[in-house]
């Protein structure tokens, strides 16, 4: 799979069905994969954690998200093909999964508030009665009851995890309990569970064709989201711009 270097890291240039073709193969293969997604707080965050760091760079797949991950690239001299951010993405791989009909893979939520992954998975089953949406658990659990939530997600025989924690906590905890964690596809979900849930609604299709979706988003939570936002921003150019005078490793 094509990767380029964005200074200190490295992420795939692929179309969605790319990626999806990637990801069916390792389903079909049972081969363990990690799934995260760069936008540029993440970015901004990997700069200043260098497990974080490592854990991105070490991840089967990392795909990119958002306008300014988009931007940057170019001042890395490469272009994405597509933007593949999680809230598209996921679902795209769930309706092409359609065609596997010789087999029906389960899903597992886990993250955000108590009866969020719940609402999250009865829309989800509903939305794709194809899949088996075999469990979930919110986020707020504590350091003692990991070992029951992952024997809860292999009980299930879970293939496709999706981890909403935020980052960085949703990458760490799904690096940390990798070997332990059976499924196939371990995802790092962001707001996605939110927005399956209904409790939050995406941007409307203007915002979105101007992907000025996390415009909107901060407009819809300021206190929580414009210093990450507007701050954020700045800061992932002063990144990118330190980055470019780094000499950059060949591709992977």
């Amino acid at each position: 799979m094509d990767k380029k270097w964005m200074g200190n890291i490295e992420v795939n240039v692929l179309h969605t069905n790319e990626a999806i073709a990637a990801m069916t193969d390792k389903l079909e293969a049972y081969d363990k994969a990690n799934v995260f997604f760069l936008n540029d707080h993440c970015y901004n965050l990997a700069q200043k954690d260098n497990e974080y760091l490592n854990l991105l760079n070490s991840s089967e797949f990392l795909l990119n998200d958002g306008i300014g991950i988009e931007i940057g690239a170019k001042m890395f001299g490469f272009s994405f093909k597509e933007n593949l951010n999680g809230t598209d993405f996921i679902p795209a791989l769930f309706n092409k999964l359609k065609s596997h009909k010789d087999r029906q893979y389960n899903v597992y939520l886990l993250g955000a508030k108590p009866g969020v992954a719940e609402a999250a998975l009865h829309r989800l089953q509903q939305q794709f009665p194809h899949l088996n949406f075999v469990g979930e658990q919110h986020g707020y659990f504590d350091s003692g009851s990991v070992a029951d939530v992952i024997a809860d997600i292999n009980d299930k025989q879970t293939d496709i995890l999706l981890v909403g924690l935020g980052m960085p906590i949703q990458e760490k905890w799904i690096a940390e309990n990798r070997e332990r964690l059976n499924c196939t596809l371990a995802f790092a979900v962001g707001a996605f569970l939110d927005f399956s849930s209904g409790n939050v609604t995406r941007a409307p299709a203007f915002f979105r064709k101007l992907r000025l979706e996390w415009l909107y988003r901060m407009l819809k939570e300021p206190k929580r989201l414009w210093k990450r936002n507007l701050v954020g921003h700045v800061e992932f150019f002063y990144y990118v711009l330190k980055n470019r005078k780094r000499k950059m490793p060949a591709a992977g």
